[in-house]
């Protein structure tokens, strides 16, 4: 009987899934295998977070073979050498697995294909598994990729998505290969505290209550930071609990401007992928640079330090911060304010910003989070790359009655009307008494060293 390897890695799933049912095609034995690749620690994507709602996604995965008479197979180790002895041991002609756009996938699947050509066996990489529109499926005439938004939302908007496969309803897997443990939640330290839970089951009952009761209203409320008026699916997109396609089809079928400016944020996630597919050292360097000349030195690190304690004297950027170490999680709004004051009121380097948040966000994503922090850096595609979003100005309009200030910085509870916004206006016993810091800086300063680094002054 032929023995197919079905390698998962962002596709945490068994609906939808196109490298699934590639390997099942011929109906016989698949293996449907995880490695756990210390590579992924030492280059710096096992945060805590990430582990814990890994942890939950693998153990539901599990449950889901289970039921169809299969079960998940976890070796430990380099996965190129993992999936090669695993194809040795069950005598497996064909490897199937998602295509990504990081560097390290890109390295990883070279490094696969060859060593599995030196075997005699094939490797599929299978397209719009964690994308909708793949990479370069869409490209203007004088470029290998998109560099900015709006055009390309156009093109994509107009492409045929693929049909949505089934579950399958049984899969068979060899008694003879050998697994690891499952990893359990609990196991990991430094987990925040409100972190929620993986897995496809918790993905897709989300996602079925969101096309219920939330999406109708994504285009009026997306932005307000204390109605918590967003889907929360991005962690479980990123691990692949749940299909791209799938959400897109599902949620124009619902119709409406508020599933209209759902399907876009998802199209978002489409973008940063081709352009770091074509351009990938925009991970770590500018993809438009200025030659900022950031800020470093003492001062720096104590406004950095500031801003990753949420202790900036800005109510709404240190609320935004305050619930990223409580829940590894940040309101969109938030994550522009928040890197908007880093990289532009702070003048700090985006690096410091992206690397800190990697370390939190349960859904931190090479393309998504490196490529939106240059974004609002203005050294990535935003068109406008000086734009400045002022925290006071955006937390009256997106926080009106202060309730997201007063949520997660409890120093402010009992401060009432919108001078929760402002507490430096407060009298200066009234403002000491709240412990709550004075600002680090005036936006007045902050925004004439922006202008005169950039030659703008």
């Amino acid at each position: 009987m032929q023995t197919s390897i079905v390698v998962f890695t962002c596709d945490l799933r068994l609906s939808d899934h196109p490298p699934l049912r590639a390997a099942l095609h011929g109906g016989g034995r698949v293996v449907p295998l995880f490695v756990r690749d210390p590579a992924v620690d030492r280059a710096g994507f096992a945060a805590p977070n990430r582990l814990a709602f890994l942890a939950d996604c693998l153990r539901d995965l599990d449950t889901g073979l289970r039921k169809r008479g299969g079960r998940l197979v976890l070796r430990e180790g380099d996965t190129v050498t993992e999936v090669c002895r695993v194809a040795a041991e069950t005598d497996a002609d064909e490897v199937h697995m998602t295509g990504d756009t990081s560097a390290f996938a890109c390295v990883r699947e070279r490094r696969l294909r060859r060593a599995l050509e030196a075997d005699g066996r094939r490797l599929y990489v299978h397209d719009t598994v964690s994308t909708a529109v793949a990479p370069g499926a869409v490209a203007p005439v004088s470029s290998d990729h998109f560099a900015v938004f709006t055009p390309y939302y156009r093109r994509w908007s107009g492409q045929s998505l693929r049909d949505v496969l089934d579950t399958p309803r049984v899969i068979t897997v060899p008694d003879e290969v050998a697994s690891a443990p499952l990893p359990e939640r609990g196991e990991v330290s430094g987990v925040s505290p409100k972190l929620c839970a993986g897995g496809e089951t918790e993905g897709r009952r989300r996602f079925t209550a969101w096309l219920r009761s939330g999406v109708q209203t994504y285009e009026t409320r997306h932005d307000d930071l204390a109605g918590d008026a967003t889907s929360r699916l991005s962690p479980h997109l990123h691990f692949g609990t749940l299909s791209p396609v799938e959400v897109v089809r599902r949620a124009r079928e619902a119709g409406g401007v508020g599933a209209e400016a759902f399907v876009r944020q998802v199209a978002w996630r489409d973008f940063n992928r081709q352009v770091l597919a074509a351009r990938p050292d925009a991970a770590a360097r500018d993809y438009r640079t200025h030659r900022d000349q950031w800020r470093d030195g003492k001062d720096a690190e104590a406004d950095a330090e500031a801003w990753r304690e949420g202790r900036t004297g800005y109510p709404v950027v240190d609320a935004a911060m305050r619930q990223l170490r409580q829940e590894g999680w940040m309101h969109n709004r938030g994550r522009l304010l928040t890197a908007s004051f880093l990289t532009k009121t702070l003048y700090l380097d985006w690096r410091v910003g992206a690397r800190y948040f990697l370390g939190l966000l349960v859904d931190g994503d090479v393309a998504n989070n490196q490529l939106n922090w240059q974004w609002m850096a203005g050294t990535g595609t935003d068109t406008r790359p000086n734009r400045v979003l002022n925290p006071v100005i955006q937390a009256k309009r997106h926080d009106p009655d202060g309730a997201y200030v007063r949520r997660w910085v409890p120093e402010l509870a009992d401060i009432e009307g919108a001078v929760v916004h402002e507490p430096w206006k407060l009298p200066a016993r009234e403002l000491s008494g709240t412990g709550y810091p004075e600002p680090v800086v005036s936006l007045a300063e902050g925004l004439d060293r922006l202008k005169r680094a950039r030659g703008r002054a």
